[in-house]
C-alpha cells in the first residue's frame, strides 16, 4: 500500500532481490503522461541496476465504463455529481469574491478562492478539487482582472498570480486529499482489525465447526457487505453449505460444480478470475497444512459486473479471513479427535481391565472343570456311549473356554507391556516341529507340507510366543478351511529377516479384510466358526514386539496366506561341534 506507484515498486523489488520487472504497454494517450506523470517512464529513470521489460498486452480490450476504487477496494462508476458540486462551489466563492471585491486588493480575492478548493478536496476529493483549481483561475481571470468578463490579460505580471493560484490550489488539493485518504485508510484498516479481533475472540470461544461457521459466515458479511457460504465437509465426505437462506438460494447446479471444483483443485475460482469466470460468486479454498478444510463463496450486490470485481487488497483480507477461519475449524476437528482418542484409550483400558479381572476369575474353574470331565474319561469305569459322547463334548468345550480366556489373557498382558520378550538365538525349524505336535490332533483332516531349507539361519525369538502365533495361524487354517484341504507351513530369509508363510487352500479373504482381520474382535464370518476374533490379534502383538510385520492376502488359485517377518538383529553367536 502506498501513494506511488513507481517508488512503492522498486521498493519492494530491491528487498525481494528481484532482477527483472516486466510491465505492460500503456494504453491511455501521451497527454495523461504529461499531465500525471508516466509510471513506465519513471521506472525505466529510477530502476537503476533492475532490467525493465515492456510487453504488449491483449488486442483488443474488453470495453468497460470507467470506474474508480473505493478504500474497499469494490470499483464503483465514477461520481459526476461531485464534479458538479465542486462547479457550485467556485460559483459560490465567485459571488462571495463579487461581493468583498470593491473592499479588498485583488491578490486578496485569491484567497476566497483557495478556501473554495479546500473544501472542495475535504468533502469531494481529488478529482473535483482539481476542477475547482482549474474553474478557480478562470473565474479569477473572468472576473477580476482587467479586461474584465474577458480572459484577457492586461497585464502579463496577472500571470504569476494565475500560476501561483493554479499551484497553490492543486497543492492544497492533493495533501488534502492525501491526507484525507490517510486517515480513511486508518479508520479503514482499525475496523477490519477490530473485526479480526472479535472474529478471533469468538473462535476461541466456540467448539464445534458448525458454531465457528457461524461466526466466520457473519463477520465476512459485515466486512464485504455481501452474501456468504461456507461448504466445510462432513463425516461422510459431502459437503455441508452454511449460510443464510438468502445466500443458499443462489446456489444451482453451475454454482455447486464451481464450488466442487475450487475444493477438488486447491485453487480460487469464479467471477474476477481466469477460471469460471462467468459464475455468479467469487470461490475461496480453505486449506492448512493438513490439508483441505473447506470453501468460502462470497456473492456481491447486484451490479454490473465491472463493478464487481475484488482488488488485490481486498483479495488479501479475504485470504487473511479464510486462513482464520480455516486454522479455526481445523482445531476444533482436532479437539473432537483427541477427545474421541482419549475416550477410546479410556474405554480400552476399562474394558482390558475388565476381561483380565475375569479371565483370571474364569481360569481356576475352567481347570477344575477339565480335570474333572478328563478324569472321568480316563477312569477305568465303564460309561455308556451316550454318557461318554456327552463327555467328550464337555471336555472339549471347557477346553476351547480354556483357550479362549488364554488368549484374553495373553491379550492383555501383550497390550498393557507386562509381557517381555526374551529373545534366543535358535533354530526356527526347532519352534515349528513343537508347533506340529502340539497340533497333531487338529491336523489329522488337514494335510500339512512344510517347505524348511536345510541353510535356514538361526533367529532371535522367544520360542514360547513365536509357538503360540504358529499355533494360532494353524488353528486359523484348519478353521477357514475345507476338510481334506491342504495347508502349506514354508520358511526362508531374505534381506536381513526370516519370512514365514501359512497358507492355504479355503475361500480366500475378501476384498478389504486384508487389515481388518488383525484387529481385536473382528472375525470374518462369525456364523459358522468359533473364536472371539483374538488370535490373530495375538499374532500382530507378538509379531511386532520382535520388530517384525505381518500381513495376509488372497493366493493364485484359491486360498489365503499368512507372511510375518523376523529379524536377523545381530550376530548368531558361534556353535562348535566337538569329535567324538
Amino acid at each position: 500500500t502506498g501513494h506511488n506507484v513507481t517508488e512503492e515498486t522498486l521498493n519492494f523489488a530491491r528487498k525481494r532481490n528481484v532482477t527483472k520487472i516486466i510491465v505492460g504497454k500503456p494504453l491511455h494517450s501521451v497527454w495523461r503522461d504529461l499531465l500525471f506523470g508516466s509510471v513506465l517512464n519513471d521506472l525505466i529513470r529510477r530502476s537503476g541496476s533492475i532490467d525493465v521489460y515492456v510487453i504488449s498486452g491483449e488486442a483488443v480490450e474488453p470495453s468497460q465504463p470507467p470506474v474508480t476504487q473505493t478504500l474497499l477496494g469494490m470499483r464503483n462508476p465514477i461520481q459526476w455529481k461531485l464534479y458538479l458540486r465542486a462547479f457550485i462551489v467556485v460559483a459560490i466563492c465567485s459571488v462571495i469574491a463579487g461581493l468583498v471585491f470593491p473592499f479588498l486588493e485583488s491578490a486578496n480575492v485569491v484567497m476566497i478562492y483557495l478556501v473554495g478548493i479546500v473544501v472542495v478536496a475535504v468533502w469531494y476529493g481529488r478529482g473535483p478539487s482539481v476542477l475547482a483549481s482549474l474553474l478557480s483561475v478562470l473565474a479569477y481571470d473572468f472576473l477580476f482582472v482587467p479586461p474584465h468578463l474577458t480572459l484577457a490579460v492586461s497585464d502579463t505580471q496577472y500571470f504569476i498570480t494565475f500560476g501561483v493560484l493554479l499551484l497553490v490550489g492543486l497543492t492544497i488539493s492533493t495533501m488534502t486529499t492525501r491526507i484525507k485518504e490517510q486517515a480513511e485508510i486508518a479508520r479503514e484498516r482499525e475496523r477490519r482489525t477490530a473485526s479480526l479481533y472479535s472474529m478471533s475472540r469468538e473462535f476461541a470461544n466456540n467448539s464445534s465447526a458448525d458454531a465457528l461457521a457461524d461466526v466466520a459466515i457473519e463477520h465476512i458479511h459485515d466486512v464485504f457487505d455481501s452474501q456468504v457460504i461456507l461448504f466445510l465437509p462432513g463425516s461422510d465426505g459431502e459437503l455441508q453449505t452454511y449460510g443464510s437462506d438468502e445466500a443458499k438460494q443462489k446456489l444451482n447446479e453451475q454454482e455447486r460444480g464451481v464450488m466442487r471444483w475450487v475444493y477438488d483443485h486447491g485453487q480460487e475460482a469464479g467471477i474476477g478470475t481466469q477460471t469460471l469466470p462467468g459464475s455468479d460468486g467469487f470461490y475461496l479454498p480453505l486449506q492448512t497444512h493438513q490439508g483441505k478444510i473447506g470453501v468460502v463463496g462470497i456473492y456481491p450486490p447486484p451490479a454490473p459486473i465491472a463493478y464487481r470485481m475484488f482488488s488485490p487488497d481486498q483479495l488479501h483480507l479475504l485470504e487473511i479471513y479464510g486462513n482464520q477461519t480455516a486454522l479455526a475449524i481445523e482445531r476444533a476437528r482436532l479437539s473432537e479427535e483427541t477427545e474421541r482418542a482419549q475416550v477410546q484409550i479410556e474405554t480400552e483400558r476399562m474394558r482390558n481391565s475388565l476381561l483380565s479381572s475375569v479371565s483370571h476369575d474364569l481360569r481356576t474353574p475352567l481347570a477344575a472343570i477339565t480335570g474333572a470331565v478328563s478324569g472321568l474319561l480316563e477312569s477305568d469305569k465303564k460309561l455308556d456311549p451316550h454318557s461318554k459322547e456327552l463327555m467328550q463334548i464337555a471336555y472339549e468345550e471347557a477346553a476351547r473356554l480354556n483357550r479362549l480366556v488364554g488368549n484374553l489373557l495373553d491379550m492383555t498382558r501383550l497390550e498393557s507391556g507386562s509381557v517381555v520378550v526374551d529373545k534366543e538365538w535358535q533354530p526356527l525349524e526347532e519352534v515349528i516341529g513343537t508347533t506340529i505336535l502340539r497340533l497333531d490332533s487338529i491336523l489329522q483332516d488337514h494335510p500339512l507340507k512344510t517347505h524348511i531349507p536345510d541353510d535356514l539361519p538361526l533367529v532371535p525369538i522367544d520360542s514360547l510366543l513365536i509357538e503360540q502365533v504358529l499355533v494360532n495361524l494353524l488353528e486359523n487354517a484348519v478353521k477357514y478351511t475345507p476338510t481334506e484341504s491342504p495347508i502349506d507351513l514354508s520358511s526362508w530369509s531374505e534381506a536381513g529377516e526370516v519370512v514365514v508363510e501359512v497358507a492355504d487352500r479355503g475361500p480366500g479373504l475378501k476384498p478389504g479384510d486384508e487389515n481388518r482381520i488383525f484387529e481385536k474382535f473382528y472375525r470374518v464370518r462369525p456364523a459358522t466358526t468359533g473364536g472371539v476374533g483374538l488370535g490373530l490379534a495375538i499374532c500382530r502383538a507378538i509379531v511386532e514386539a520382535h520388530g517384525g510385520r505381518i500381513w495376509a492376502a488372497n493366493r493364485s488359485g484359491g486360498g489365503a496366506s499368512f507372511r510375518f517377518t523376523l529379524p536377523l538383529d545381530g550376530e548368531p553367536p558361534q556353535v562348535t561341534l566337538d569329535d567324538e
